[in-house]
């Protein structure tokens, strides 16, 4: 029911975009550290600025970038890492650099990026640390002077120049924490010891007090020495050390990576990008858009999701939260996860986490408005997952391929149960982690959502927050670290009417908050929704 995040990731000097933010904490008051604004641009550096995900300041400068080539950038691997599925290579979307200006928005050149190519990603073994580095090519080549590579490493206490746009503070909803202009100080590279985080391949750079380092959103950012009369790139910001000071990717260690790839004599294959389409990003979590047999092209779309993933307050156990207003954005991904489109929620129709985990909200836009746009919509089923059944667990990043190894009678957490709950064949292709809840497990024919992924055992505790325990018909109480769970869908369709509505008394409506059958009426007129 978290974000899943690694031993350094809340460390990384990133782009701070929205669906990591809660990964990157906020820094000190920091824009390279004990630094000025430049007075002179430089013609071989410039802003990283992405569409999607959009970085939380109006320029969206996500990180900074070096020019090697006329249609070449450097910038960290961890930036390039902001594709929708964390490809090592591939083709990106609303992607841009400025490079040679002062200002973030205005000045020098404008290039798109069309494509990138990681040196390495945090699921190889080690992570990335010490090979933080992407190259991004330009569609169209800049007439700006490159930057070549330093011809070695630079020897402790060698001066350095480091610049960027990092933050100024360190409140992410405040503007006037994004500097336009670029800043600029100069400094020393400090012995690896007084960086106890630097491994191999990085440089520890920054004042041994820690007054002058590089900030959040300063990352890609370049670390410069003098060769003779002209500047030379040492290192790129990878993230802060606990010192104070900050790691730099030292990019001499990869010149012939960087090289091979520029000259066209070793460029890496992409990535093969897993068929994401339909995925729709809460931030939080994530959900699908659903509908069932008898919705109609001007119905508002739902969108379905985890009771825990509601905003606010959760539903207490044994209730049900009932058409209450709801206000945030969803973005429904196209093949590669980039948004086909965007809605926003306007009612959440129904939330329960008592006898199965879902939350439905109702969108702003009909489903002949989604289809217009692009969008996939998924059936809802209507016949519960059984063992054996074969599942795809669609997140924004992959495709797990699950099995329902049992349905358990009763599946216990935090003082929650559900019921008939989905446990999934131990397999590495079926490993969800925290923030995959909401994720619909869809049928063999890739269009029915017949179940939604909410939880697995973390630690193997029993039946407590984040390690789920199973309960069977004789009460015996089973717990299993690593265990996945998914809940049962197949009751909501009963329980909605015209208008992508909510009727509890219907007939056959079984949710959690539905009335005792005796008191039910056999009609699909009523509507507890405004």
């Amino acid at each position: 029911m978290r974000k899943w995040t690694s031993r350094r990731a809340a460390a990384v000097l990133t782009t701070g975009v929205a669906v990591t933010a809660a990964l990157v904490p906020a820094l000190p008051a920091q824009a390279i550290v004990g630094g000025t604004e430049s007075t002179k641009a430089y013609s071989f550096t410039g802003s990283f600025q992405l569409s999607y995900p959009a970085p939380p300041r109006p320029d969206q400068h996500g990180c900074g970038v070096e020019v090697l080539a006329p249609q070449w950038v450097l910038t960290a691997s961890h930036c390039a890492g902001r594709n929708p599925t964390g490809a090592r290579a591939g083709v990106p979307r609303g992607w841009k650099v400025r490079v040679g200006s002062l200002d973030t928005t205005s000045g020098g050149e404008v290039a798109e990026v069309d494509h990138y190519y990681r040196l390495a990603t945090n699921s190889d073994e080690g992570g990335f640390w010490g090979r933080d580095l992407a190259l991004m090519h330009l569609r169209t080549p800049v007439r700006a002077k490159p930057v070549r590579i330093a011809s070695t490493t630079p020897p402790d206490n060698t001066p350095v120049r480091i610049m960027g746009w990092g933050m100024t503070c360190d409140d992410m909803d405040n503007a006037a924490c994004f500097p336009k202009r670029l800043r600029e100080a100069d400094t020393v590279v400090q012995p690896k010891s007084e960086c106890p985080q630097a491994g191999e391949g990085e440089l520890c750079i920054g004042s041994s007090d820690g007054s002058v380092a590089a900030s959040n959103m300063d990352s890609g950012g370049p670390a410069l020495v003098r060769e003779g009369d002209q500047w030379a790139l040492a290192g790129t910001v990878s993230g802060p050390d606990e010192s104070g000071k900050t790691l730099y990717t030292d990019a001499t260690k990869h010149a012939d990576w960087i090289n091979g790839i520029i000259t066209g004599t070793n460029v890496p294959p992409d990535d093969v990008i897993p068929d994401v389409e339909g995925v729709v990003d809460l931030d939080n979590c994530v959900g699908s858009v659903v509908r069932t047999a008898t919705s109609r092209p001007q119905d508002p779309a739902l969108v379905l999701t985890n009771g825990h993933c509601v905003e606010g307050q959760r539903p207490a156990p044994g209730t049900a939260i009932v058409d209450q207003p709801a206000d945030r954005e969803a973005y429904i991904a196209d093949h590669q996860g980039y948004p086909q489109t965007t809605a926003r929620t306007k009612r959440l129709v129904y939330a329960t986490m008592t006898g199965t985990d879902i939350a439905l909200y109702r969108l702003d836009k009909t489903y002949k408005q989604l289809k217009a746009e692009g969008a996939k919509t998924f059936q809802l089923t209507t016949t519960p997952v059984r063992a054996g059944d074969p599942l795809t667990m669609a997140y924004t990043s992959q495709r797990f391929n699950c099995t329902a190894e049992a349905v358990v009678p009763h599946l216990r957490e935090g003082g929650y149960q559900q019921n008939d709950s989905i446990r999934y064949a131990t397999s590495k292709d079926c490993a969800p982690w925290f923030g995959t809840s909401g994720s619909a497990l869809l049928a063999p024919d890739g269009t029915t959502v017949a179940g939604i992924h909410n939880t697995h055992n973390d630690a193997g505790e029993q039946c407590t927050d984040d390690n789920p325990c199973e309960v069977d018909s004789d009460g015996t109480v089973t717990s299993v670290k690593g265990r996945g769970y998914g809940q049962q869908v197949y009751m909501i369709p009963a329980c909605l009417t015209k208008g992508s509505k909510l009727d509890l008394s219907q007939q056959g409506c079984t949710l959690t908050g539905a009335p005792p059958r005796s008191d039910r009426h056999d009609s699909h007129s009523g509507d507890h929704n405004r």
